[in-house]
This record gives structure tokens, sequence and C-alpha cells, in this order.
């Protein structure tokens, strides 16, 4: 009898104990789906490369395993299903039917899913990271039965993706990190901003940080640099200064102020024979990327920006002028074509370099007809005979710096000595 006892009382406590180990092994598989299956690829990859110590130890550790979430996510979910499957089988053998369904119940919901689910909601980097080798052991063993299904699931539903942030999403993310948001974010409210103008420049075109034509300060070609003008630029205190050719809009090229340093204004030379660059012409749709990259290249850090034309306002000017217009092309090719043929080398030879406004895109980068490395700021040759061939086709709504578009990404005015002497002279007059 006493033999007979103590065999019963072993199988009693073995099957507790493989009881407790099915319970805690259903509770570590529904932790493991919720923590791993939680996680992004992207997420882990940032923490493995810019996350603590910590965190990119664990990180590296469980990148191997989520690679394939399908098979991950269909090993753990078939183990946790083995586990509950059999745990009613073992509570039978101790207690009545009711009773082992009661029990079953009440242990997996408590200790097989909400407990483990709420600690690896919270640890679950590190959980995983121990984890990690078991759970590779476990893919191996479920293979058989898991790869065949993960397979469906990718031909139904598609591989795991890197969840990547939109620009808005990522805008958004950016905000909730910073210091202001009261979420514990460390970024300051100029990191916030400065990442946010980045992330909207390539959405800001030319026309959305030019200086009007109307309101730019520009020179006329044939205006004398006396003393009265000398004094405007000074007080203006721009590095560089448009110049136009009989209104404003006609803008064909710029001076550097430090060029007129050597310049005496009691001798009143005409601004033509300045030194007077090359000014590039961009579209208004221009993406502030594209400018920003070709001002970097040094090329120029002023561009004259000019109205895009419709292709159905173009088509409908040409199919009603169509007649008129072909008509006077031919009278002034045969009456004057040698002439003809003159003007045109003259001016491709003295005019602006011009980009069309079809090379751009709204939303994207071109790399079509932009400032191309032959693009060296020449110095216009101007004089009498050619100044009235230096006209271009289109005419300049507004001009664009380089300070125009770091403004733009800044999302902050950028105030130099000659903008607070303007500043404190308008004060002045304002307090008289």
């Amino acid at each position: 009898m006493g033999v007979e006892y103590t065999c019963c009382e072993t199988q009693f406590f073995v099957w507790i104990a493989i009881i407790a180990g099915l319970v805690l092994f259903a509770g570590m598989m529904s932790g493991l789906t919720l923590g791993l299956m939680s996680m992004s690829l992207v997420e882990l990859e940032v923490l493995a490369k810019s996350g603590t110590p910590t965190d990119r130890k664990h990180a590296k550790k469980i990148l191997p395993v989520v690679r394939k979430q399908h098979l991950l996510l269909c090993t753990l979910l078939i183990s946790n299903a083995a586990a509950m499957e059999t745990l009613p089988i073992f509570l039978d053998g101790l207690i009545t039917a009711w009773g082992a369904i009661l029990i079953s119940v009440t242990l997996i919901l408590l200790f097989g899913e909400i407990i483990p689910q709420a600690l690896c909601t919270r640890y679950g980097l590190a959980i995983g990271a121990v984890a990690a080798p078991f759970v590779q052991v476990l893919v191996w063993i479920c293979f058989p039965i898991a790869y065949p299904i993960s397979k469906l699931l990718d031909l139904l539903l598609g591989k795991g993706h890197d969840a990547l942030f939109r620009r808005a999403e990522l805008k958004t993310l950016v905000d909730f990190h910073g210091n202001e948001a009261g979420r514990g974010g460390e970024l300051t409210h100029d990191e916030t901003t400065i990442i946010a103008g980045a992330l909207e420049l390539t959405t800001k075109t030319a026309s959305d940080a030019m200086t009007p034509i109307s309101e730019a300060f520009a020179v006329d070609i044939n205006t004398k640099l006396d003393r009265h003008l000398m004094k405007l630029i000074s007080e203006k205190g721009h590095s560089r200064i448009p110049v136009y050719y009989e209104r404003p809009t006609n803008v064909i090229g710029l001076i550097l102020a430090k060029n007129l340093l050597t310049i005496h204004s009691e001798d009143e030379i005409p601004v033509k024979n300045a030194t007077i660059r090359r000014i590039p012409w961009v579209s208004e749709t221009m993406p502030l990327y594209d400018i920003l990259n070709e001002f970097q290249k040094g090329h120029s850090h002023m561009a004259a920006v000019v109205k895009q034309k419709t292709d159905d306002v173009a088509d409908q000017s040409a199919s009603t002028d169509q007649g008129t217009t072909n008509h006077a092309r031919e009278v002034r090719v045969d009456i004057d074509g040698e002439k003809k043929q003159e003007e045109n080398r003259v001016k491709r030879k003295l005019s602006l370099k011009k980009v069309k406004s079809s090379d751009y895109s709204r939303g994207g980068s071109t790399k079509s007809k932009k400032w191309t490395k032959d693009y060296d700021s020449e110095v216009l040759q101007i004089d009498d005979n050619s100044l009235q061939y230096l006209a271009e086709e289109g005419e300049a709504i507004g001009i664009i710096t380089l300070e125009d578009v770091i403004e733009e990404l800044l999302q902050e005015e950028i105030y130099d000595e000659a903008d607070h002497s303007r500043a404190n002279h308008n004060n002045n007059i304002n307090t008289s």
C-alpha cells in the first residue's frame, strides 16, 4: 500500500509540474506573439543602429527571428494552441471534467494571456531577446507545419513589408518628440521646426519662397552709377542686385555689390559698363530642393523666376494664331533671312540660360536642363548693338535667393545687419 501510495503521489506532482509547465509555455507563446509581432523591422533596425547599448544588443538578437514574420506567427500560434489543447487532458486525470474545463480556462486566461501579454507589451524587447534562441528552436520544430501555412499567407497577404512613415506622419511624429509636446521628448522647438521645414521643402516651389518682382530691388542697365544710386545700393545692403532692361520683368543679369567697390560715383558710369553676370532662370513650379542643390554648386545664389505656361493655354494660343504666325514667319524668312539668323546667333550667345518649366515636376526632383557644369556665371559682354537682343521669351515674376530657400528650411526670417539698420531707421521715423 505504501509503495502504491508513493507512486500515485509522485504521479500527482509530475502532472502538476506538467500542468504548470504547459500554462507557462502557453503564456510565453501568447506574450511573444504580441511582443515580437508588434515590433516592425524598421523599428528594430533603428534600435540596432542608434539605440542605447542595451537596446542595440537586444535588437540584434531579435532581428533574425522576426524577419520572416508569417513563419514566426505560425510557429508561436501552433505552439500556443498545442499547449492549451494539452492542458485539459492532464487536468482531467486529476479532477472532474467540468472542473478541468473551469481551471484550465482560468489558468490560461490569467497566467497564459493577461499577465504574459502585459509583461511583453512593456518589456517586449528584453523578453524577446532572452527568448530568441528558444523561439528559433521552435521554428525548426514546427517548420513542417508552419512553413506551408506561412507561404500560403505570403501568397494571400503578401510578405511582411517595412512600415515606413509618410512625410505627414513623420512630421507629426517629430512634433510628438518635441519637449513642448509634454510627452517627454528631447527635441527643442528649433530642432522640430528645422526638421519639419526640411520635410516640407520638397513640396514647396519657387513661387512659395520668391520675392515678387514688384518688391525686389533692381536697377536699370542704362542707369548711371552716380552718388544717389550708390547710396541706395549701400542702404539696401544686398550682396547681389538684379539688372533689368527697359522694364523690371525683363531681368537680364545681376551685379555683385563687391564689384562696385572700385567704381567712383563721380565718374557716373552706366550700369552696363559694370561687371554684369548671368542669372539663371527657373520655373515657378521648380521644387525648392532642386533650387537648393543648384545653389550649392556655387554657380549663382540668385535666380529669376518665370511663370509657367500651361500646355492648354499654349496649345490654344498656337491654334488661334497658327495662320498668322506661320505667315509672319514666312515673310520674315523670305525678306530678311540672313539678318534673322544673325540675330538668333547673337541672342543665343548673349541671352540668359533658361530652364523650361516642363523639365520640372512639382512633387519631385529631376535631372534635366538645370544649371550644368558648363555654367560658370559668365560675365555678359554688353554693347549698344547687342542690348536689344537680350530680351527673354518669358517675363520674370520674382527673384529667389539662397537666403529665401534657407528661410523656408528654418521656417524663420533671417535678419542681417542691413535689416536691423532699416528696422531701427523705421522705428525712429515712427517714433518721431
